[in-house]
C-alpha cells in the first residue's frame, strides 16, 4: 500500500471514529497532494517521495504558524497547529539526528571533494535526496555553510 493509499484508509477510519482534527488534518494533505498531482502542464501521479516532499512542507507551514501564534500569545490556535502536525508527522519518516546530519554532511563533502563557501551547492545537491522528508533543509543548509567554513 502506498501512502497516498495508507492517507486515504487512514481518513476514512477517522471519520468513522469521529477524530476531527485527524480527519481535518489528512483532508488537508490529500487536498495539497492532489493539487500537485495537477500542477504544471499534465497531471501525474505522486511517488511516495514526492508525497513526503508535501508532508515535509505541510510540517513546516505548522511549525511556521506555531511560531507565530505563540508570538502573537494565542494558545488555542498553537494548540491546534500542534495537533495538526502531530498527525502530519506520523506519516514522515523518521526525523534524522544532528549527528547524522552532520556525518551525512561530512560523507557529502568527502565525496564531493568540496572546500569553501562556493561549493555548498554541490554538497546541498547531493545531501538533499539522502534528507528528503528527514531533516529541515534550512538547518542542513546551516550546517553546510558551519562545516565548509562560511
Amino acid at each position: 500500500m502506498g501512502l497516498k493509499e495508507k492517507l486515504q484508509s487512514d481518513l476514512t477510519e477517522s471519520i468513522r471514529a469521529r477524530e476531527e482534527t485527524k480527519a481535518g488534518t489528512i483532508r488537508m494533505v490529500l487536498a495539497a497532494i492532489t493539487t500537485e498531482e495537477v500542477s504544471g502542464k499534465q497531471a501525474r501521479t505522486l511517488s511516495d517521495a514526492e508525497i513526503i516532499t508535501v508532508l515535509s512542507r505541510e510540517a513546516k507551514k505548522r511549525r511556521e504558524a506555531i511560531d507565530a501564534y505563540a508570538a502573537a500569545n494565542r494558545p488555542d490556535l498553537v494548540a491546534k497547529e500542534k495537533s495538526e502536525s502531530e498527525v502530519i508527522a506520523a506519516y514522515l519518516p523518521e526525523p534524522l539526528s544532528d549527528n547524522e546530519i552532520e556525518k551525512l554532511i561530512k560523507e557529502a563533502i568527502n565525496e564531493t571533494g568540496a572546500s569553501g563557501p562556493a561549493a555548498m551547492g554541490q554538497v546541498m545537491k547531493l545531501l538533499q535526496p539522502k534528507i528528503a522528508g528527514r531533516a529541515d533543509g534550512g538547518k542542513v543548509s546551516g550546517l553546510v555553510k558551519k562545516a565548509l567554513g562560511n
